[in-house]
């Protein structure tokens, strides 16, 4: 008789298991792509020019090695712990101490003393959080290969990425507040205790999941044998995965723009910074509480369809705060519930496409190669992410952004423009992407059965 087959569901411990390590990344994620440039221009009063030029520099130099690196690496590693789980291990406490050290630049830099401050200190952290976050994500595809379960995993796992950015975007200020007002120091200090709050929070986690979640025992999965250019080539030979990459390009970056100004709009195009915690938790809010609704719909009309309806409301919302006066309004509460509502399909379909474009890959060259796919993937990300920060500081400068105090008209069109049209244009142009993207559920179950009858 046969083996019976190996089931590929997974327990709901093993999925809150797996999530809780996303949970001290995206608190990370959130307090960068929020407060990070405003660190950096209004705490410690870099020029914001120089801030992004500092990022843009190491994301296009040493960030565009490590990350396919470490997942090319990840794809080669067999060990008694699994492919993934010793890079987790062995990065969480350096990733806390990292996160630490990047709020902790001293104030007054100038010239080329501030973008080395900004440039060293982001890539200690980005190689550690490459070194954790790649392989982590990776395990996805390799804890169940059914097309849904993917999705319900994914599903639970952004439950607990919404609460980490809930307390990333909410927490970061509020925290260094407190730091402040209870031991009397300075903003910088203050985001200094943060940070090493913060960067405790996220070794934890990560040690957490990598202790607990184990990678499943498969006969397939045996170090990649293809060399590393070649690995690195064949990726962009995959049309599924370059137009998924393509459309999270556009879509991450115009993200980032909305949410690295949002701070900036609030403070000085509708003088509400004091309501700046209840916007982005009613965003946020709204993000989470549509994640398994977002999945019925994909349930019904696919992924890719239903990433590019939820892009299509996010764009709907964002354009019309172009044209909200120069003062506090109500609207902005609308603006950040319906944007949620989009956004919140950008947090549960892209991962759970990522894992399908690896077995479209199986299907040509006979290797799961999950760390190369989700190494690119992570450069993509915070490529993006560094790109949108660096493009906000750079549009701040161009239209002559002063910290800290009331903003020229020219000013206010600058904060204006990239909050609002600019990102709802960028999303708008991923839709095409999406709206035929060519893996489908049926597609996917085809390929599966050819796959298993290579094997």
């Amino acid at each position: 008789m046969g083996k019976e087959p190996v089931s590929e569901k997974i327990s709901s411990r093993i999925k809150a298991l797996y999530g809780v390590a996303d949970l001290g990344i995206a608190m990370l994620t959130a307090s960068i792509q929020f407060f990070l440039l405003i660190f950096y221009t209004d705490i410690v009063h870099i020029d914001p020019a120089i801030a992004g030029t500092a990022l843009m520099v190491g994301k296009l130099t040493w960030d565009a090695i490590n990350d396919p690196v470490f997942g090319y690496l990840s794809d080669r590693t067999r060990t008694r712990w699994g492919r993934r789980r010793p890079f987790m291990l062995l990065g969480a406490i350096p990733l806390g101490l990292a996160t630490w050290l990047m709020f902790s630049i001293p104030e007054g830099l100038v010239g080329w003393r501030a973008f080395l401050a900004v440039l060293v200190t982001f890539l200690l952290f980005d190689t550690f959080h490459t070194m954790v976050s790649v392989a982590y994500y990776a395990m996805t595809p390799e804890l169940t290969y059914d097309y849904k379960e993917r999705t319900s995993l994914t599903t639970v796992r952004e439950v607990y990425t919404v609460v980490g950015y809930i307390l990333g975007a909410a927490a970061t200020t509020a925290l260094a507040g407190l730091f402040q007002g209870l031991f009397h120091w300075t903003s910088a200090a203050s985001y200094s205790a943060m940070g090493a709050t913060f960067g405790a929070i996220a070794a934890v986690t990560v040690l957490t999941t990598a202790i607990n979640v184990k990678e499943r025992r498969r006969g397939e999965l045996v170090p990649s044998a293809l060399p590393p250019l070649r690995a690195f080539a064949q990726t962009f030979r995959n049309r599924p995965f370059m137009q998924l990459m393509a459309a999270q390009f556009l879509s991450s970056f115009s993200f980032t723009l909305l949410t690295s100004l949002l701070p900036y709009y609030l403070i000085y195009q509708v003088n509400m910074e004091a309501e700046m915690p209840i916007v982005m938790l009613l965003m946020l809010v709204a993000i989470g509480a549509f994640l398994f609704p977002w999945k019925a719909v994909s349930d019904r009309i696919n992924k890719g369809p239903s990433y590019a309806l939820g892009l299509l409301i996010a764009s709907c919302a964002v354009i019309v705060t172009f044209f909200y006066p120069h003062a506090p309004t109500p609207l902005i509460y609308v603006t950040a519930l319906v944007a949620g509502i989009g956004f919140s399909g950008q947090w549960v379909f892209p991962w759970s496409m990522l894992p399908d474009v690896v077995e479209y890959d199986q299907a040509i060259t006979g290797e799961r190669r999950e760390g190369v796919y989700y190494g690119m993937w992570a450069f993509l990300g915070k490529f993006t992410g560094a790109l949108g920060i660096a493009v906000s500081g750079w549009a701040l400068k161009l239209f002559g952004y002063m910290a800290n105090q009331p903003q020229t008209p020219r000013a206010l069109l600058g904060i204006r423009l990239f909050f609002g049209p600019v990102p709802a244009v960028v999303l708008i142009a991923s839709l095409p992407l999406l709206v035929w993207y060519p893996i489908t559920r049926a597609s996917h179950a085809k390929m599966l059965e050819r796959i298993a009858r290579k094997k």
